[in-house]
């Protein structure tokens, strides 16, 4: 059986990638193909790991988001809590045809929505002693720390040493990319650091397929908008859902270590009351601030980005660049430390891929590694 390795480097945009700072990516790439390819919408965190191990879009696998809100009795129920379940990811297809599965993440969320049908899993947020003793791994660092991804990459070499594995998904986070720009030195050391385990991990079967990609891009983001609160200021009834819903950390600390409440480069709008006759009037001022990048309605953007029209309210919004959406005390805050996702600005990932199942031009979408996979069923 072909055996199939996804790394999933989070946040990883174009920029952070380079000959200088990143020869091993560099590398892997002149033995198979680097390309451009696009991610899912919204550009979060859930959305995207259930795209990329379901080969399906949003549409299809119906996880908009951390939540999803119940317009009816304006509740709002986290995807951990629902009984959502995706039909059927690359685990549970390679399981069928015999093969030893692995999961590996920084969150345990993946793990918990999505490991189903595994022989091993191991995170950092929840690690379990047995496993750390059968890695011969140390205690995993905070979950929002530079180092989880470096351990999660070394648990990933450790456990492909020990036991190769039929199919493997390893995910990091986004801790880094959160705080620091490409150019800058922080961020320089440490892609170095993960592009070592890369090469390491590579090195231990150059036969295996593998592909490497970013998730979602981020970006930096220091204006910040309560659309909320400007909203009801000028008099529309309008609910503003955010597909991330984060746990807010100390109120005292700065907003880029809060990542604001439920921040995101989008909403989707649920029109309330009377607000439906005056849809028009809504559309027309969001079409006229600066800090709104395009505003669709569910029908047209259903189709444009792939996702389920009954579950994505009345209008989509997304913030211009340099621009997004977030939850704290007033309209409009500034601060040039924060950097985030979620909008189409952070679309735009890598693909690094050996060993591919298909020519580079097959791959538009994050999705089409695990798609094209199941579609072609043979992996003798």
């Amino acid at each position: 059986m072909k055996k199939l390795l996804i790394l999933v480097i989070e946040g990883c945009a174009l920029e952070y990638i380079s000959l200088e700072n990143t020869p091993n990516i560099y590398r892997i790439a002149r033995d198979g193909f680097c390309k451009c390819v696009k991610a899912a919408i919204p550009t979060i965190y859930n959305v995207n790991h259930t795209t990329i191990l379901s080969g399906k879009f949003p549409c299809e696998h119906s996880v908009i988001g951390d939540a999803f809100y119940h317009p009816e009795t304006e509740e709002l129920e986290l995807l951990k809590n629902s009984d959502h379940q995706v039909e059927e990811t690359v685990m549970d297809f390679m399981r069928k045809k015999g093969a030893a599965t692995a999961l590996l993440s920084v969150r345990s969320e993946v793990l918990e929505n999505l490991g189903r049908n595994i022989d091993f899993g191991i995170t950092v947020e929840k690690p379990q002693e047995i496993l750390l003793r059968y890695l011969d791994m140390p205690a995993p660092p905070p979950v929002e720390s530079l180092q989880a991804a470096t351990w999660i990459l070394d648990a990933c070499y450790r456990l492909l040493k020990k036991n190769t594995m039929d199919v493997v998904y390893c995910a990091t986070n986004d801790a880094m990319m959160r705080q620091y720009a490409p150019s800058s030195r922080e961020a320089i050391r440490q892609m170095k650091k993960i592009d070592e385990w890369l090469g390491k991990i590579y090195d231990l079967d150059h036969d295996r397929e593998l592909y490497i990609t970013g998730g979602y891009g981020m970006n930096s983001k220091p204006h910040l908008i309560n659309l909320q609160k400007i909203l009801e200021k000028n008099g529309f009834d309008v609910f503003c859902h955010s597909p991330s819903h984060e746990i807010a950390a100390d109120p005292k600390a700065k907003v880029s270590e809060q990542i604001a409440s439920n921040q995101s480069g989008m909403r989707f709008l649920y029109l309330k009351g009377d607000q439906k006759q005056k849809k028009d009037e809504l559309v027309q001022f969001l079409e006229s601030v600066l800090y709104v990048d395009i505003v669709s309605p569910k029908e047209e953007a259903s189709k444009r980005y792939n996702l389920p029209m009954d579950l994505i309210g009345d209008y989509l919004v997304f913030a211009a660049e340099g621009y997004t959406f977030a939850d704290f005390d007033g309209e409009t805050l500034e601060d040039e430390s924060v950097r985030s996702n979620g909008s189409l600005h952070e679309r735009a990932i890598p693909l690094i891929a050996v060993n591919a199942a298909e020519l580079a031009e097959k791959y538009r979408y994050s999705r089409d590694i695990v798609k094209i996979i199941m579609e072609s069923g043979d992996r003798s």
